[in-house]
């Protein structure tokens, strides 16, 4: 799974599975294009990679502005030539029950985990199609269960893994391949993001610690996925459960999550 000189671009990459997907894509010998809307957490990201020997520039991507998608990929190609791996990470997770959430905080939710990935996605293809290369979407195992209290975000992953099902189509005999990935409970920031996208770092996280994955170990499984040209990856146990339990016994999922919903 060596990569050396092969360009990694990922959206979302100053924190969580993005900057953890990036320096482990750099231990293959990627040379990350890393972006995000917070350029200083990308350079520490950059120097990260840049102190064992790797390769990587910032680039800053606000994936709810399709010209700033555009230009990111330009730059990119500028500076690098080509495009081998694109990871449509970006993403946040909108709070509320369906009838509390506004119209604003759909349109937000929607704007950056589906509209933001399709952007990633346009831009990103036409360069990996000369390389023969990898595209992921990261979804979630919400996009297969109940979401109460996070329905948009649930939702919204729904129309990820749709949207990696309908590119396996769109992509056949291209040489191009598309992973979706689908994790469990990762250790982030995602329950301390508002519903404006602002990160509150004192907010308590609401999700069990003890199913929680390291973010290192998740990008380790990610990445793999996306190197074996994977097509649709569910991981942690309990998220792989969760899915079967979603798929063939949705009465019980049903149940099990009401018992678990405080009312």
């Amino acid at each position: 799974m060596d990569i050396a000189d092969k360009v990694v671009w990922i959206t979302g990459a100053s924190s969580g599975l993005g900057r953890a997907m990036a320096l482990e894509f750099a231990r293959h010998g990627g040379i990350l294009a890393v972006s995000a809307r917070q350029m200083e957490k990308l350079e520490e990201v950059v120097r990260e990679i840049q102190a064992y020997g790797g390769r990587a520039k910032a680039y800053y991507c606000d994936v709810m502005d399709t010209p700033s998608v555009a230009s990111c990929v330009d730059q990119i190609i500028e500076d690098f030539g080509r495009l081998d791996i694109a990871v449509a990470n970006a993403g946040f997770g909108v709070i509320g029950k369906m009838e509390e959430l506004s119209d604003l905080e759909w349109n937000r939710q929607f704007a950056v985990n589906v509209t933001g990935v399709a952007m990633t996605c346009k831009y990103a293809l036409p360069h990996l199609r000369k390389t023969k290369g990898r595209l992921a979407l990261v979804g979630s195992v919400a996009a297969f269960v109940p979401n109460p209290g996070i329905s948009a975000y649930g939702a919204s992953k729904a129309a990820i893994q749709n949207m990696g099902e309908s590119l396996l189509v769109e992509l056949a005999g291209s040489g191009v391949s598309c992973t979706t990935i689908h994790p469990g409970f990762v250790e982030s920031n995602i329950a301390r993001v508002d519903n404006s996208g602002i990160l509150h770092p004192d907010r308590p996280d609401p999700r069990p610690a003890n199913l929680m994955w390291p973010t290192e170990k998740a990008a380790q499984v990610m990445v793999k996925a996306i190197l074996k040209r994977k097509k649709i990856v569910v991981f942690t146990g309990h998220g792989k459960v969760v899915v079967f339990l979603g798929k063939y016994f949705p009465s019980i999922i049903r149940k099990l999550v009401t018992k678990m919903t405080p009312k």
